[in-house]
C-alpha cells in the first residue's frame, strides 16, 4: 500500500467521519474528516464528497510538511506521514512552531524528535494520536 493512501486510513481514524458541519472544539466550523475550508452552518455532505474534500486537504498537507520540513523527502514513508498527519491537524504555521522536533528529524534523531512531540500543547490535546505517531517518528514503523 502506497504511504500516502495509508495517511488517508489513519486521517479518517484520526479525525472521524461527521456529514453535518459541525463546529470542533476550537470553535471553528468543520465537516467529513476534519475539513475546514468554506463551511457554512447546516451543511451537509456525502460520503464520497467527505472523501474527495480529505484527499484534497492530504495533498495540502503534505505540501505544507514539505515546506517546514527541509528534509521531507528523504524520509521513510511512516516518517513522511507523522508529519503530513500533523500537518493535517495543525496547519503549515502551527507545525512550524515544532522547531526542535523538526530539527531533530533532519538530524536523524528521531527518538529525540518523538519526545519533543510528546512535550507539546497538541500532544496533550490529541493525546492518543500523538503518542501514536510520535511512537511512529520514533521507530520508522508503521503504528
Amino acid at each position: 500500500m502506497d504511504w500516502k493512501e495509508r495517511l488517508h486510513m489513519d486521517l479518517q481514524r484520526d479525525e472521524g467521519l461527521r456529514l453535518k458541519a459541525y463546529r470542533c472544539t476550537s470553535g471553528v466550523l468543520t465537516i467529513g474528516y476534519g475539513h475546514t475550508g468554506r463551511v457554512k452552518p447546516g451543511d451537509v455532505i456525502t460520503k464520497d464528497e467527505a472523501d474527495t474534500l480529505l484527499r484534497a486537504d492530504i495533498a495540502v498537507a503534505i505540501a505544507d510538511a514539505k515546506v517546514v520540513c527541509k528534509c521531507f523527502d528523504s524520509l521513510s514513508p511512516p516518517r513522511k506521514a507523522v508529519l503530513a498527519n500533523m500537518a493535517f491537524n495543525l496547519g503549515q504555521e502551527r507545525l512550524s512552531l515544532f522547531q526542535r522536533t523538526l530539527a531533530a528529524v533532519c538530524a536523524g534523531q528521531y527518538k529525540q524528535a518523538a519526545l519533543h512531540m510528546k512535550d507539546s500543547l497538541w500532544s496533550r490535546q490529541v493525546g492518543q494520536r500523538a503518542a501514536r505517531l510520535a511512537q511512529q517518528m520514533s521507530t520508522g514503523k508503521w503504528q
